[in-house]
């Protein structure tokens, strides 16, 4: 036991402090400057080059852009955004020994009417930002969210899959690339000089910023906006590629910010989709396919690099900006997430690899079955044709039983049919009829079109006629075909086997 009288100077042990190693693990020779992970110490260009090399490690191994194809890159500003950006932009130079071979363009989704900023923040993170575009020499489209409310309903129809270089292989696409790039070599150059002057800004009008606010205003939670808000920008970028040329888009989605965007995604009920959320490439949109290259660095790696080497980002602030941990789903798992990798390291590196397991069933190739219906929104396959005894139907009956609604079967988009049915055999299909056009749809009709996870999001939704009117029209549209397809189903042909013949 301590006494009073005992004298513990000079007897006492000083507790030994990991130091940072003074040489570099990969070239044992010059010093030094930071730790990625434990023992894992690099000098500057020793981690430059681990850098480089992760990036072009991560596009050759997947083989998904080829040589020639115009690739979208979306950038937010970010860290990791414009770290890609960089990295593409120093792969596209004269003097890099593995040269890219895609030809870039930048996209910015101006989201600051959703996040209450004023005209005049818009107005400075927008010159910020494009002063950073401009130096890439790369053309860039600066596109408000507010444009959302002029897309044509067209964004959500499904595109068949049909890459540029599908009949070719990887290698003959790259000598046919290089032996097109020598004999255009002068064409090129000044084309490319043509397209770094080449910017494109979208504008809106002032019932588009009252549209949006009169969105945004309807839903109830936070979770909810940041999953509206992440849907509309998606459709943002899908439209401007594809009225572009773009066949590819590139998102800087981080190791990071894929694991919290995994463990989110489980809660919102996305739990079907989180292949596609997560996975390297995202074919969901069929002719434009996301692709992410830096899933493989950590928000660490990557604040290393750009402070090293002086990338330059900017802070723009979003819906989750200066709000508590429990505000949303995505800001509570965010939290946990950072807050459990300060005291365990690998903890996003262990949610990151469990992801990569993940894999989204396909039909095979020679399959005569129907595609699969997908969702208004996120346009991913609906995970809602479940069977009777599954926990889907359990939660369906769960809420008709506390709402105290409780029937035998279901309220289904069969019901809604056989309603406007009837208003078209005895009124006719007049203003406000089941056929209009300027009959906004309920949210019950909806439902039957949307996953397990946007159902959620429509729940929040005071207001659906809020909603943009090409989602809207792309309703009704489905619905139509749907009751169609309902009313000649009895005069189909079944499919017989032809096993005897």
């Amino acid at each position: 036991m301590c006494q009073v009288d005992e004298e513990y100077s000079g007897h006492l042990e000083r507790r030994s402090v990991p130091g940072v190693s003074k040489t570099c693990v990969k070239c044992k020779e010059s010093t030094a400057v930071l730790i990625i992970r434990v023992g894992d110490a690099f000098c500057r260009s020793c981690f430059k080059e681990y850098f480089v090399h992760k990036f072009r490690a991560m596009l050759g191994k997947n083989r998904v852009i080829f040589p020639g194809e115009k690739v979208l890159l979306a950038v937010s500003g970010g860290p990791a955004s414009s770290s890609m950006l960089a990295q593409v932009q120093e792969g596209l130079s004269r003097d890099a020994p593995k040269k890219l071979r895609f030809v870039p363009g930048i996209i910015y989704i101006d989201e600051g009417g959703a996040c209450g900023q004023s005209a005049e923040e818009r107005e400075k993170a927008v010159a910020l930002l494009e002063n950073i575009l401009r130096k890439t020499g790369f053309p860039y489209y600066i596109v408000p969210l507010e444009q959302v409310f002029s897309l044509p309903d067209s964004v959500l129809e499904p595109v068949s899959c049909s890459p540029e270089g599908s009949g070719l292989s990887y290698k003959a696409a790259v000598v046919q690339h290089i032996q097109q790039s020598e004999v255009k070599q002068s064409a090129g150059e000044e084309a490319q000089d043509a397209m770094a002057r080449l910017s494109v800004h979208s504008q809106y009008g002032p019932e588009h910023r009252q549209a949006l606010e009169r969105l945004f205003s309807s839903l109830k939670t936070l979770t909810a906006k940041e999953d509206m808000l992440q849907t509309l920008r998606q459709h943002l970028i899908l439209h401007t590629a594809r009225i572009n040329g773009y066949s590819k888009v590139m998102m800087g989605d981080s190791c990071t910010r894929l694991a919290i965007k995994l463990l989110s995604n489980i809660s919102l009920g996305r739990g079907a989709a989180l292949a596609a959320d997560t996975g390297f490439s995202d074919p969901r949109y069929g002719d434009v396919v996301i692709v992410r290259p830096m899933r493989d660095y950590s928000s660490k790696e990557i604040a290393f690099y750009n402070r090293l080497f002086g990338v330059q980002s900017v802070f723009i602030p979003g819906l989750d900006t200066k709000v508590p941990d429990k505000a949303s789903i995505q800001r509570l798992t965010e939290s946990f997430i950072i807050k459990l990798q300060a005291d365990f390291p690998s903890t996003v590196s262990t949610i990151y690899r469990t992801s990569e397991k993940l894999h989204t069933a396909c039909p095979p190739l020679n399959s005569s079955a129907e595609p699969a219906v997908k969702c208004l929104l996120c346009l991913c396959a609906l995970d809602t044709k479940a069977d009777e005894a599954s926990a889907f139907q359990a939660i369906l009956l769960s809420e008709r039983l506390s709402v105290g609604k409780a029937q035998s079967d279901p309220p289904s988009s069969n019901t809604a049919g056989s309603q406007g049915l009837s208003c078209c055999q005895e009124s006719g299909c007049g203003a406000g009829g089941c056929c209009s056009t300027s009959r906004a749809p309920a949210s019950a009709d909806l439902k039957s079109l949307l996953c397990y996870s946007c159902r959620l999001t429509m729940k929040d939704m005071m207001a659906v006629d809020s909603l943009p009117q090409y989602i809207i029209l792309e309703a009704e549209k489905r619905q139509r075909r749907a009751q169609m397809k309902q009313e000649i189903s009895e005069f189909l042909l079944e499919d017989e086997d032809d096993d005897q013949e």
